[in-house]
Protein backbone atom coordinates (compact mmCIF):
# COMPACT_ATOMS: atom_id res chain seq x y z
CA UNK A 1 0.00 0.00 0.00
CA UNK A 2 3.05 2.38 0.97
CA UNK A 3 4.01 1.47 -2.66
CA UNK A 4 1.28 2.39 -4.55
CA UNK A 5 0.68 5.25 -2.55
CA UNK A 6 4.09 6.54 -3.41
CA UNK A 7 3.84 6.01 -7.08
CA UNK A 8 0.38 7.78 -7.15
CA UNK A 9 1.82 10.82 -5.54
CA UNK A 10 4.79 10.78 -8.08
CA UNK A 11 2.16 10.56 -10.94
CA UNK A 12 0.24 13.08 -9.17
CA UNK A 13 3.20 15.18 -8.69
CA UNK A 14 4.60 15.17 -12.20
CA UNK A 15 0.85 16.22 -13.48
CA UNK A 16 1.14 19.20 -10.79
CA UNK A 17 4.39 20.08 -12.69
CA UNK A 18 3.28 19.88 -16.37
CA UNK A 19 0.06 22.23 -15.51
CA UNK A 20 2.56 24.46 -13.83
CA UNK A 21 4.73 24.94 -16.71
CA UNK A 22 1.89 25.26 -19.63
CA UNK A 23 0.14 28.37 -16.93
CA UNK A 24 4.01 29.48 -16.95
CA UNK A 25 4.23 29.28 -20.23
CA UNK A 26 0.64 30.94 -21.37
CA UNK A 27 1.84 33.74 -19.34
CA UNK A 28 5.21 34.35 -20.94
CA UNK A 29 3.16 34.54 -24.13
CA UNK A 30 0.66 36.84 -23.00
CA UNK A 31 3.94 38.93 -21.56
CA UNK A 32 5.31 38.99 -25.03
CA UNK A 33 2.25 39.62 -27.12
CA UNK A 34 1.98 42.70 -24.30
CA UNK A 35 5.57 44.17 -24.55
CA UNK A 36 5.01 44.10 -28.75
CA UNK A 37 2.38 45.83 -28.98
CA UNK A 38 3.61 47.92 -26.37
CA UNK A 39 6.86 48.49 -28.94
CA UNK A 40 4.57 48.83 -31.96
CA UNK A 41 2.44 51.94 -30.05
CA UNK A 42 5.86 53.20 -28.79
CA UNK A 43 7.34 52.91 -32.28
CA UNK A 44 4.18 54.91 -33.91
CA UNK A 45 4.34 56.87 -31.43
CA UNK A 46 7.36 58.51 -32.31
CA UNK A 47 7.19 57.99 -36.40
CA UNK A 48 3.82 60.14 -35.64
CA UNK A 49 6.03 62.47 -33.23
CA UNK A 50 8.72 62.60 -35.86
CA UNK A 51 6.20 63.20 -38.48
CA UNK A 52 4.37 66.51 -36.82
CA UNK A 53 8.06 67.82 -36.16
CA UNK A 54 8.54 68.22 -39.75
CA UNK A 55 5.19 68.73 -40.53
CA UNK A 56 5.78 71.34 -38.47
CA UNK A 57 9.05 72.48 -39.91
CA UNK A 58 7.91 72.67 -43.06
CA UNK A 59 4.69 74.65 -42.26
CA UNK A 60 5.09 77.81 -43.73
CA UNK A 61 5.48 80.60 -41.08
CA UNK A 62 4.17 83.95 -40.32
CA UNK A 63 6.68 85.79 -42.34
CA UNK A 64 6.60 83.31 -45.29
CA UNK A 65 2.95 83.97 -45.32
CA UNK A 66 4.17 87.61 -45.25
CA UNK A 67 5.68 87.24 -48.68
CA UNK A 68 2.81 85.58 -50.71
CA UNK A 69 0.50 88.34 -49.05
CA UNK A 70 -1.05 91.24 -50.77
CA UNK A 71 0.95 93.98 -50.40
CA UNK A 72 -0.30 97.54 -48.36
CA UNK A 73 2.18 99.87 -48.88
CA UNK A 74 2.29 102.49 -46.29
CA UNK A 75 1.55 106.15 -47.51
CA UNK A 76 4.57 108.84 -48.66
CA UNK A 77 5.91 105.55 -50.68
CA UNK A 78 5.91 104.80 -54.42
CA UNK A 79 6.87 102.53 -56.52
CA UNK A 80 5.96 98.95 -57.12
CA UNK A 81 5.03 97.57 -54.16
CA UNK A 82 5.81 101.19 -52.37
CA UNK A 83 9.42 99.95 -51.82
CA UNK A 84 10.71 103.49 -53.15
CA UNK A 85 10.83 105.87 -49.90
CA UNK A 86 12.18 108.94 -51.08
CA UNK A 87 11.83 112.16 -48.11
CA UNK A 88 12.63 115.92 -48.57
CA UNK A 89 11.40 118.92 -51.05
CA UNK A 90 14.76 119.59 -52.49
CA UNK A 91 14.53 121.18 -55.90
CA UNK A 92 17.85 119.79 -56.26
CA UNK A 93 18.69 116.22 -57.85
CA UNK A 94 20.89 115.31 -55.05
CA UNK A 95 19.72 112.06 -53.47
CA UNK A 96 21.44 110.50 -50.43
CA UNK A 97 20.14 106.74 -50.31
CA UNK A 98 20.60 104.67 -46.70
CA UNK A 99 21.08 101.40 -46.87
CA UNK A 100 20.14 99.45 -43.48
CA UNK A 101 19.85 96.64 -41.34
CA UNK A 102 17.39 97.63 -38.01
CA UNK A 103 19.79 95.48 -36.03
CA UNK A 104 22.78 96.35 -37.79
CA UNK A 105 24.79 97.70 -34.95
CA UNK A 106 27.26 99.53 -37.74
CA UNK A 107 23.89 101.60 -38.80
CA UNK A 108 23.25 102.26 -35.19
CA UNK A 109 27.06 103.49 -34.78
CA UNK A 110 25.99 105.72 -38.22
CA UNK A 111 22.96 106.92 -36.96
CA UNK A 112 24.13 108.16 -33.62
CA UNK A 113 27.47 109.78 -35.13
CA UNK A 114 26.48 111.43 -38.34
CA UNK A 115 22.65 110.62 -38.81
CA UNK A 116 21.77 114.61 -36.94
CA UNK A 117 23.99 115.70 -39.97
CA UNK A 118 22.38 113.63 -42.42
CA UNK A 119 18.74 114.30 -41.68
CA UNK A 120 19.79 117.78 -41.26
CA UNK A 121 21.28 118.23 -45.01
CA UNK A 122 17.78 116.90 -45.83
CA UNK A 123 15.47 119.47 -44.20
CA UNK A 124 17.61 122.56 -45.52
CA UNK A 125 16.77 121.20 -49.05
CA UNK A 126 20.54 119.98 -49.61
CA UNK A 127 19.52 116.87 -51.40
CA UNK A 128 16.46 114.47 -50.60
CA UNK A 129 17.05 111.12 -48.36
CA UNK A 130 15.98 107.78 -50.05
CA UNK A 131 16.02 104.40 -47.87
CA UNK A 132 15.75 100.81 -48.82
CA UNK A 133 16.12 98.50 -45.04
CA UNK A 134 16.98 94.94 -45.01
CA UNK A 135 16.39 92.56 -42.64
CA UNK A 136 19.64 89.77 -43.28
CA UNK A 137 20.53 89.85 -40.18
CA UNK A 138 17.53 87.86 -38.79
CA UNK A 139 18.56 85.04 -41.26
CA UNK A 140 22.42 84.91 -40.33
CA UNK A 141 21.70 84.90 -36.37
CA UNK A 142 17.81 83.98 -36.03
CA UNK A 143 15.06 85.40 -34.92
CA UNK A 144 12.75 88.18 -36.67
CA UNK A 145 13.38 91.48 -34.94
CA UNK A 146 14.81 93.18 -38.35
CA UNK A 147 11.26 92.35 -40.17
CA UNK A 148 9.27 93.43 -37.13
CA UNK A 149 10.75 96.65 -36.55
CA UNK A 150 10.73 97.22 -40.66
CA UNK A 151 6.62 96.60 -40.54
CA UNK A 152 6.69 98.95 -37.64
CA UNK A 153 8.51 101.20 -40.18
CA UNK A 154 5.91 101.35 -42.48
CA UNK A 155 3.44 101.92 -39.86
CA UNK A 156 5.49 105.49 -38.92
CA UNK A 157 6.09 106.36 -42.82
CA UNK A 158 2.14 105.90 -43.31
CA UNK A 159 1.65 108.70 -40.69
CA UNK A 160 4.22 110.85 -42.33
CA UNK A 161 7.78 111.14 -43.35
CA UNK A 162 8.54 113.34 -40.39
CA UNK A 163 7.91 110.20 -37.89
CA UNK A 164 9.12 107.76 -40.36
CA UNK A 165 12.88 109.85 -39.38
CA UNK A 166 12.18 110.07 -35.70
CA UNK A 167 11.69 106.01 -35.44
CA UNK A 168 14.23 105.35 -36.93
CA UNK A 169 16.60 107.65 -35.34
CA UNK A 170 14.96 106.16 -31.95
CA UNK A 171 15.17 102.70 -33.50
CA UNK A 172 18.94 103.48 -33.97
CA UNK A 173 19.49 105.18 -30.51
CA UNK A 174 21.99 103.91 -27.87
CA UNK A 175 19.03 104.19 -25.45
CA UNK A 176 17.12 101.67 -27.58
CA UNK A 177 19.33 99.94 -29.92
CA UNK A 178 19.62 96.44 -28.54
CA UNK A 179 22.51 94.10 -29.23
CA UNK A 180 22.48 92.08 -32.47
CA UNK A 181 22.72 89.01 -30.59
CA UNK A 182 19.17 89.39 -28.92
CA UNK A 183 16.08 89.71 -30.69
CA UNK A 184 14.53 93.02 -28.94
CA UNK A 185 13.13 94.09 -32.12
CA UNK A 186 10.59 90.95 -32.41
CA UNK A 187 8.77 92.57 -29.62
CA UNK A 188 5.21 94.73 -30.32
CA UNK A 189 5.50 95.62 -27.20
CA UNK A 190 9.41 96.95 -27.67
CA UNK A 191 8.52 98.44 -30.62
CA UNK A 192 5.70 100.25 -29.14
CA UNK A 193 7.52 101.34 -26.10
CA UNK A 194 10.22 103.07 -28.19
CA UNK A 195 7.66 104.64 -30.36
CA UNK A 196 6.31 106.55 -27.55
CA UNK A 197 9.36 108.50 -26.99
CA UNK A 198 8.27 110.09 -30.57
CA UNK A 199 5.25 112.45 -30.53
CA UNK A 200 4.03 112.05 -33.65
CA UNK A 201 3.55 108.11 -33.00
CA UNK A 202 2.91 108.39 -28.74
CA UNK A 203 -0.63 106.66 -27.95
CA UNK A 204 -0.81 107.09 -31.80
CA UNK A 205 -3.49 103.83 -31.55
CA UNK A 206 -3.24 103.61 -35.47
CA UNK A 207 -0.10 103.20 -35.27
CA UNK A 208 -0.48 100.55 -32.42
CA UNK A 209 -2.49 98.49 -34.68
CA UNK A 210 -0.65 98.19 -37.24
CA UNK A 211 2.31 97.33 -35.70
CA UNK A 212 -0.14 94.73 -33.44
CA UNK A 213 -1.52 93.22 -36.57
CA UNK A 214 1.16 93.46 -38.48
CA UNK A 215 -0.47 95.99 -41.37
CA UNK A 216 3.26 96.38 -42.80
CA UNK A 217 4.20 92.90 -42.52
CA UNK A 218 3.80 92.42 -46.45
CA UNK A 219 5.54 95.21 -47.65
CA UNK A 220 8.34 94.77 -45.21
CA UNK A 221 9.13 91.53 -47.24
CA UNK A 222 9.05 93.27 -50.49
CA UNK A 223 11.10 95.76 -48.88
CA UNK A 224 13.73 93.39 -48.06
CA UNK A 225 13.66 91.75 -51.25
CA UNK A 226 14.47 95.10 -52.60
CA UNK A 227 17.21 95.05 -50.27
CA UNK A 228 18.47 91.83 -51.60
CA UNK A 229 18.52 92.94 -55.19
CA UNK A 230 20.39 96.50 -55.12
CA UNK A 231 23.31 96.72 -56.73
CA UNK A 232 26.65 97.41 -55.63
CA UNK A 233 25.41 96.52 -51.85
CA UNK A 234 27.52 94.33 -49.45
CA UNK A 235 26.81 95.26 -46.30
CA UNK A 236 25.05 97.73 -43.84
CA UNK A 237 25.42 100.53 -43.31
CA UNK A 238 26.04 101.47 -47.26
CA UNK A 239 25.60 105.10 -48.36
CA UNK A 240 25.26 106.02 -52.33
CA UNK A 241 25.06 109.53 -52.99
CA UNK A 242 23.83 110.20 -56.10
CA UNK A 243 23.84 106.30 -56.97
CA UNK A 244 27.35 106.46 -55.85
CA UNK A 245 28.93 104.30 -52.89
CA UNK A 246 30.94 106.51 -50.92
CA UNK A 247 33.21 105.58 -48.03
CA UNK A 248 30.71 105.59 -44.90
CA UNK A 249 31.70 108.49 -42.39
CA UNK A 250 32.15 108.32 -39.13
CA UNK A 251 32.26 111.74 -37.79
CA UNK A 252 30.55 115.10 -38.88
CA UNK A 253 33.52 116.51 -40.83
CA UNK A 254 33.82 112.92 -43.12
CA UNK A 255 30.73 113.77 -43.87
CA UNK A 256 30.63 117.48 -45.54
CA UNK A 257 34.08 115.82 -47.23
CA UNK A 258 31.96 113.03 -48.69
CA UNK A 259 29.41 116.05 -49.90
CA UNK A 260 31.58 118.41 -51.15
CA UNK A 261 33.57 115.75 -53.25
CA UNK A 262 30.53 114.50 -54.23
CA UNK A 263 29.66 117.71 -55.72
CA UNK A 264 26.29 117.95 -53.61
CA UNK A 265 28.24 120.94 -51.28
CA UNK A 266 30.85 123.55 -52.30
Amino acid sequence: MSKRNTQAAKTAARERLREERERQAKRDKTKRQVVVACSIVGVLAIAGGIGYAVMQMNEPSGWDKAAEAKVVAPANTSGKNGTTVLVGDSESDHVVHLYEDPRCPGCASFEQGVGESVNKGMEDGTYKLSFTIGTFLDGNLGGEGSKNALSALGAALNVSPEAFIDYKTALYSSEHHPSESTDEFAKDDYLIEVADTVDALKNNKKFQDAVEKGTYDAWAMKMSDAFQKAEDVQSTPTVKINDKVIETPGTDAEWQKALKDAGVTK
